[in-house]
């Protein structure tokens, strides 16, 4: 039980007035009527608050099974209350999260069942415990705050951003479903039909054979040519690197969590193409190898192996992940180092690494780079100390863009976005190479 303001402000009332009690009675009398009054209402105060006791709310907590790191998890509480009144709920989520209303503060009405809603925003994967729940119910006469607290303490698991994964899903269902499939001559490697010759075909795609046959069977026939697609069985590797470079934190998260976003996006993204998708992630040695397959069950697969996988304070060697995967694929295919980049120094080995893959294969170097940095570099200052930040700020963009140019130049395609925007990007180019067919 807890005293609400209002007994405070009694008491206080109370001793106020003593001293104008005071100047029609005698100093004892005006003490003993003090005395009494408080004694009424403190008593006042424990009726009230045992009163509560029998009509306390009854509070359900219900959340998604799994949570999206970096994301806005909803939580719904579902309060079910027998007579009106005042609540204070507290809930005991796991320590580091970010929360949206730390306390909530509701009315309820007799006989009344209502959801309270507020959102969780995890830092890091894992899993966590979650607390009982903390209530506190005004009595009747807004005396006594009745304090307990409901068992309902559970372990949550964090994963990685599932929720934009559901996003991309249907942004590819939709997009798939939305538009027909475009054939287009010469586009692609893959046979798909025979169709009647069109004014402005290539001759090329002429089909001479089943012209004859089609002649031969049925005298007179316009040429038959070939429609080619893009071929849809392509292997796309993706290797994420957790070294020392990846620990650092972004907009809240490590770097390494915003690649594994964007991992398991273009994963997705891949499966969902039809593509044969294999994701490796390594530091000093190749940690977890998972073998490119296809279909839509491999992206469960994918999402439990990696979601345990935390970055470590150790040098990545690239040219041993790139070794083991030319080592593994023997076939082209389209491979994606999610890394960062200092400067050319400092990654001469990831540039040694990604140009031993070209030409046998399609290398795809992607960074992480930091918007704070960005946001430094382009902030004009007549601070001193903010001059030099902004200073050095310039010189690591500099030095970023002297290295992507020399992998450009070795055949290496390049992406380097603000880390929250890597997904998002991540996933349109993947699928303007599809378009191309470049892979």
């Amino acid at each position: 039980m807890v005293p609400a303001r209002r007994v405070y402000f009694l008491l206080l009332s109370g001793i106020a007035i003593a001293p104008i009690i005071a100047m029609f009675l005698n100093i004892s009398s005006s003490i003993a009527i003090t005395l009494l009054f408080d004694v009424i209402i403190l008593a006042l105060m424990i009726v009230d608050g045992r009163r509560s006791r029998r009509h306390r709310v009854e509070i359900k907590r219900d959340l998604p099974p799994r949570l999206s790191i970096g994301r806005d998890n909803p939580v719904v509480l579902t309060v079910k209350s027998h007579t009106n009144g005042v609540i204070l709920i507290r809930d005991y989520y796991p320590s580091g999260f970010g929360v949206s209303t730390p306390t909530i503060r509701a009315a309820v009405q007799s006989d009344s069942t209502q959801e309270l809603n507020y959102t969780v925003k995890p830092t890091q994967r894992g899993e966590f415990s979650w607390g009982d729940i903390q209530v506190r119910q005004l009595g009747l006469w807004g005396l006594a705050w009745d304090d307990w607290k409901i068992p309902q303490s559970l372990r949550v698991k964090v994963y990685p951003d599932l929720i934009g994964l559901r996003e991309l899903s249907i942004r590819l269902t939709l997009q798939s479903s939305g538009s027909m499939r475009q054939r287009q001559m010469g586009m692609g490697t893959e046979f798909a039909e025979l169709r009647n010759y069109r004014t402005g075909d290539d001759l090329r795609f002429i089909d001479w054979k089943a012209t004859a046959r089609r002649v031969g069977a049925y005298g007179n026939a316009s040429p038959l040519v070939r429609v080619l697609e893009p071929e849809q069985e392509q292997t796309l590797l993706i290797l994420l690197d957790r070294g020392r470079l990846m620990t650092s934190k972004v907009q809240g998260l490590q770097r390494f969590d915003w690649g594994l976003n964007a991992t398991l996006s273009l994963a997705l993204a891949g499966l969902h193409r039809g593509d044969r998708v294999g994701v490796g992630v390594f530091d000093r040695q190749i940690h977890t190898w998972i073998p490119p397959e296809r279909g839509q069950h491999h992206l469960g697969n994918l999402i439990d192996r990696l979601t345990p996988i935390q970055p470590i304070l150790l040098e990545s060697d690239y040219l041993g992940a790139v070794t083991n995967v030319v080592r593994q694929q023997t076939r082209r295919a389209l491979v994606v180092v999610i890394t960062d980049l200092v400067d050319v120094t400092a990654s001469a080995e990831l540039l040694a690494a990604l140009s031993k893959l070209a030409p046998r294969y399609l290398p795809f170097c992607v960074t992480l780079r930091d918007p704070e940095v960005d946001n430094l570099a382009h902030t004009f200052t007549e601070n001193v100390t903010h001059a030099y930040a902004r200073a050095v700020a310039l010189d690591l963009l500099a030095q970023r863009r002297v290295a992507f140019a020399q992998l450009k130049q070795k055949g290496v395609l390049v992406l380097d976005a603000p880390a929250n925007q890597i997904t998002d990007k991540l996933v349109e180019q993947y699928l303007r190479l599809k378009a191309r067919n470049q892979l």
